[in-house]
């Protein structure tokens, strides 16, 4: 790459102009695609402009349209909906009105534009686009713009971001809004679920998505439902009977209620809509259970945006930004989308095409295919649910196989969903399932007990590890960890934990050398609020650490802009790894995040001061600055703290926080759960597979290195590799991966805290086509 690269990005914009619209239904998490696009589009040298109301501010134009400056969007990272407003606008479906929108760009010397909204808003934007020439010509034809100004804007550039709570889109993984709406819905079936399991009642809650069951289907996935009712995938004809008795059935297992979860857009196999009142009125009828419905409604799109959210927002933001400044005539219009954690682009009349095949596929009852053009992560979403849902845990008592599950290390939220998961898999295929209680200590002390379908009810929401869980390591327990194998019969062990169950799995190959009983395949899933697994980009409970984090960073926030000129100094978990202070650090808007990662030295803090004294001159009056807990021995939070009170005297006032235990716990988010959930379905098929595999002679002998596992998000995959194969890539001494996806994420963030510095252009969103993203996309 050569050095021109580099300053490319900071003239790209020298003589261009970007407006930005949201449209549409509003999403959370809007505000911080906005954000992003003001800032990195001042950053690249352009002029970027508000457009207020939608479409609507484009046709009315006037003081709609306004420029924005770097103060303007501060403190609106965590504001839900959209502070420029949004509108539902029939001009803009007229020509007369996009001929006005187009004449109050060109005025302007506005070529490029950033629609953030859905399919309808997308699709208006790609119609404009293709009628540019022909405005500019009616514009001139009629003197309402010179042959010069129609000169300076032959053509219109448009990139589209999916802002909607539905995830509806097809060719994202996730629109912008869906995880923060999934956020309030399980906020709310968490606290009716315990009002429920007082009264012994069935609740039926009927959740927002038009025509798409996206989040009816993973909060039924992340909150355990007994059924769920979806557009895309209508119930059998005799689905009365086939609800009443998985109702009653759950209830004889000693359940003290039942969920029910609803998709606005339910429908049967004649595409009769399903109410959630007919719902409500065939179990008072048929069960005489006490029933309640609880519509949520716009309580979706409401609240803040969840850290998710909001790094996605500014991701896209970015993209988009770099999508308009070289775009040429002969791009087609794109969409800038997440795919895994990767940013691609996509060509927007593909995406709304594929979008407008589901539809058209629903209302022709094709419903097989409907479910297909939603994408595989759509597909194996259902799979786990039918699976989980729909299954009756068999009776006979000649179990197959015996499996036992542990955790190890530190507790995580989303351990508990994990062990519940890999448990009832277990079981519906018809092995034995033991637990293990605190990790490799209970595996050498005997505290194993085996586990039945209903112990592990209701576990899905439940924070930390209900199992126990010990940092300890199994190599000084080998002689008491073959005996209690061997006693118990275990012929595979699913490690769900961090660092430690990775070590550990590593001991346990070493320990097969000398111990035959350690021959059973075993597999870990990565749980830690680090996110240090080697082999895994994700972790389970890191998402819900960093969304305590950005809590706690919001309302600090909140607290500095009241008192003014006071800087914060926060520190974070994660022992030596940069994930958690720099993923807050996006997502909270900080003006700087210390990791271990990336090295500092003093000049580097009194850059960081210097840049602090500089704010405090204009509007925004506050600094936040996070601290990862490992990142220097001699740097520490105190020496950080005293360094910026002494260099701030006068200027700014600074406070300290260690944000410690509290990162560990709490409620896992609907990610968490749902991630967890599929990991442990996905770990227990594999083990299933394993052990029929090194069956030899009556007994189970594994000792392959592709029998002990990581099971880990890849990119856009999950992925099975041999523990072995991933020491090269460790770093032993300080516990992380050599190699870290989200460390090129890094310069977004520094650009957002107004740093010039040099943003490496050269790892681009590759141009995609959505027919070839359907065969590879995210299996999650």
């Amino acid at each position: 790459m050569t050095h021109e690269d580099h300053h490319e990005a900071k003239t790209l914009g020298v003589g261009k102009a970007i407006a930005v619209l949201t449209s549409g239904g509003d999403a959370q998490g809007m505000n911080a695609a906005v954000r992003a696009v003001v800032r990195v589009g001042i950053y690249t040298g352009a002029r970027v402009f508000f457009v207020h109301e939608g479409y609507q501010g484009l046709v009315d134009g006037g003081d709609n349209i306004r420029e924005a400056t770097w103060e303007s969007v501060s403190m609106m990272l965590q504001l839900g909906g959209t502070v420029i407003g949004s509108a539902r606008c029939k001009d803009f479906r007229e020509r007369e009105g996009r001929l006005r929108a187009a004449h109050n760009l060109v005025k302007r010397g506005i070529t490029n534009l950033c629609v953030i909204g859905g399919d309808g808003s997308l699709t208006g934007a790609d119609t404009f686009r293709s009628e540019w020439s022909d405005l500019l010509s009616d514009l001139q034809k009629s003197g309402k713009i010179t042959v010069e100004e129609a000169a300076k804007s032959r053509y219109l550039n448009i990139v589209g971001l999916v802002g909607s709570i539905d995830n509806d889109f097809c060719g994202t993984d996730m629109t912008i809004g869906t995880d923060s709406a999934l956020h309030r819905i399980i906020e709310i079936v968490d606290a009716i679920t315990t009002t429920a399991q007082s009264h012994q009642r069935t609740f039926v809650l009927e959740v927002m998505g038009r025509h798409c069951g996206y989040l009816a289907l993973v909060t039924s996935l992340s909150c355990g439902a007994d059924w769920v009712f979806i557009p895309e995938c209508p119930p059998d004809d005799d689905w009365e009977e086939h609800l009443c008795r998985r109702l009653s059935e759950t209830r004889n297992r000693g359940s003290r209620l039942n969920i029910i979860i609803v998709a606005e857009g339910a429908i049967d196999k004649n595409g009769k809509p399903i109410s959630s009142e007919d719902i409500r009125n065939l179990v008072v009828k048929r069960l005489g259970y006490d029933t309640r419905v609880t519509v949520l409604g716009h309580v979706q799109r409401g609240g803040t945006p969840s850290a998710f959210d909001r790094i996605l927002g500014s991701r896209m933001g970015v993209e988009a930004v770099m999508a308009l400044l070289e775009g040429t005539p002969d791009t087609p219009a794109c969409v800038v989308s997440l795919s895994g954690n990767q940013a691609v682009r996509l060509p927007l009349m593909e995406c709304v095409q594929v979008t407008k095949d589901v539809t058209k596929a629903m209302d022709e009852r094709r419903f097989d295919e409907a479910l297909k053009l939603r994408g595989r992560s759509f597909m194996n979403n259902w799979e786990v649910y039918k699976l989980l849902a729909h299954v009756r845990p068999p009776v006979s008592k000649s179990a197959s196989y015996t499996v036992a599950v542990m955790n190890v290390g530190a507790p995580a939220a989303g351990m508990n969903a994990a062990v519940r998961s890999t448990v009832r898999i277990g079981l519906i295929q018809g092995n034995r399932v033991l637990v293990v209680h605190d990790g490799f200590e209970g595996l050498a002390k005997g505290q194993i007990e085996e586990a039945g379908w209903s112990y592990v009810g209701g576990w899905t929401g439940q924070g930390g590890s209900k199992l126990g869980t010990k940092r300890t390591l199994p190599k000084k327990s080998f002689e008491q960890i073959s005996a209690n194998i061997t006693k118990f019969n275990i012929q595979g062990l699913v490690l769900i934990g961090g660092f430690e169950a990775y070590t550990g799995g590593l001991e346990l190959m070493e320990g097969r050398k000398h111990y035959d009983e350690l021959c059973i395949p075993f597999v870990v899933i990565p749980a830690t609020v680090s996110n240090n697994v080697p082999g895994s980009d994700f972790s389970v409970g890191t998402d819900t650490a960093l969304n305590t984090i950005c809590m706690t960073c919001d309302r600090i926030k909140q607290s500095a802009a009241g008192t003014k000129r006071r800087v914060f100094i926060i520190e974070t978990m994660g022992g030596y790894c940069g994930y958690l202070a720099t993923m807050a650090g996006l997502a909270a808007g900080a003006d700087a995040a210390y990791i271990f990662e990336e090295p500092f030295t003093i000049r580097d803090l009194q850059v960081n001061v210097e840049h602090l004294v500089q704010k405090m001159k204009t509007t925004v009056k506050r600094g936040l600055v996070l601290r990862n807990e490992k990142c220097n021995e001699n740097y520490t939070t105190d020496f950080i703290f005293n360094l910026y009170s002494e260099e701030g005297k006068g200027i700014f006032d600074s406070r300290k926080n260690v944000l410690g235990h509290m990162q560990q716990g709490g409620s896992p988010t609907p990610f968490d759960r749902n991630f967890a959930t599929k990991m442990g379905a996905k770990a227990m098929n594999w083990m299933s597979g394993k052990i029929k595999e090194s069956y030899r002679n009556g007994r189970i002998f594994a000792n392959t290195p592709d029998s002990g596992c990581v099971l880990g998000m890849r990119k856009r995959a999950l992925v099975f590799q041999p523990v072995t194969e991933l020491k090269e890539q460790t770093d032993f001494e300080h516990r992380i991966p050599k190699e870290q996806w989200w460390l090129k994420l890094r310069p977004i963030l520094k650009i957002l805290a107004k740093y010039e510095i040099d943003l490496d252009t050269s790892e681009h969103a590759h141009f995609e086509h959505v027919s070839r993203k359907r065969s590879g996309e995210a299996k999650v």
